[in-house]
């Protein structure tokens, strides 16, 4: 069932529009589906076919990391820790990614990268933490296949857009329909305090949009006026309508909450849907400097002397 004011899905019961916040009269009843199966096999009743897509909500993706769009083919394997996302082209056909993300492609692809938004838009998404460039990867003379994955380990969800607009952590977005608009925006003061950068993401349209995270992803969906606080180091991903405020994690004061081990949160306020990572890169980064030499040479690295 979709929602009689955005025309966004709706989740089964659903009493309002996780897209727009409608409240609905009646929780809509979804009509009786059934998944086609083999003809000695008993048919799927609705409730098992509907676990098997998480198609409700405003993030819409196909639980097996299976679909399709206009001019390809797209499929998540190895999910987990160490996902790939594989994207088969149609001749003439086309896929947009950040720069860097390709693993591997058929000969036949033709990869092509360019500073979209011209000077200015390079220089908003340098700034951003990304590349200045965008690559555009189209299959020439025939079919192809591109492969993409994130430079660090954790998961890759692939979302289908209609007609949307998200947010997106820069270092989550991996690739997406040509058709889809993204643009590096200015997230004020708020957003630099809470060391996340002076920008993200804002990705509108209709098509697939593939994203990364370091760990898992975990869906939260709030209701009308719920808050909701997120560390702002798992942030993946959330609506673009949503409203949100960052601050510190202890509201006492600076110094509680940094005894916490605890820096800058986001509180959300609903409706709305967020994506949120299960760990923190730069928290695992933390973990890790203690194991590496220091620059001096002292601490814990070979120190070799080669002369007399």
């Amino acid at each position: 069932m979709n929602c009689p004011k955005c025309n966004a899905a709706l989740l089964p019961n659903a009493k309002f529009c996780g897209a727009c916040g409608f409240t609905l009269q009646t929780p809509p009843t979804p009509p009786p589906q059934y998944q086609q199966q083999p003809a000695n096999n008993p048919p799927v009743p609705p409730s098992a076919f509907s676990e098997q897509r998480s198609s409700g909500g405003a993030f819409r993706f196909d639980s097996d990391g299976r679909g399709q769009g206009r001019g390809y083919t797209w499929a998540i394997e190895h999910q987990g820790a160490f996902a790939l996302a594989v994207v088969n082209l149609q001749p003439e056909q086309a896929i947009a990614a950040e720069a860097g993300a390709m693993v591997s492609m058929s000969a036949n692809v033709d990869l092509h990268s360019e500073m979209k938004g011209g000077l200015f838009g390079a220089l908003k998404r340098a700034v951003g933490g990304e590349s200045a460039f965008v690559s555009t990867f189209t299959a020439r003379g025939g079919a192809g296949e591109v492969t993409f994955a994130p430079g660090a380990p954790g998961d890759v969800a692939g979302i289908e857009m209609t007609n949307q607009t998200f947010m997106v952590q820069s270092s989550s977005y991996l690739a997406g329909d040509v058709s889809l608009q993204v643009d590096t925006k200015f997230g004020g003061a708020k957003s630099w305090f809470g060391g996340e950068g002076l920008f993200v993401l804002q990705v509108s349209g209709t098509g697939l949009l593939l994203v990364s995270s370091f760990g898992s992803i975990h869906r939260k969906t709030l209701r009308p006026g719920e808050r909701y606080v997120v560390d702002t180091g798992h942030l993946v991903a959330w609506e673009g309508h949503m409203q949100y405020n960052l601050r510190k994690a202890a509201k006492s004061g600076f110094f509680r909450s940094f005894l916490s081990g605890e820096g800058m949160v986001a509180e959300f306020n609903g409706p709305g849907e967020i994506l949120i990572q299960t760990r923190n890169l730069a928290a695992f980064a933390g973990l890790l400097k203690p194991f590496f030499p220091s620059q001096s040479g002292g601490g814990g690295g070979f120190n070799i002397d080669f002369g007399n």
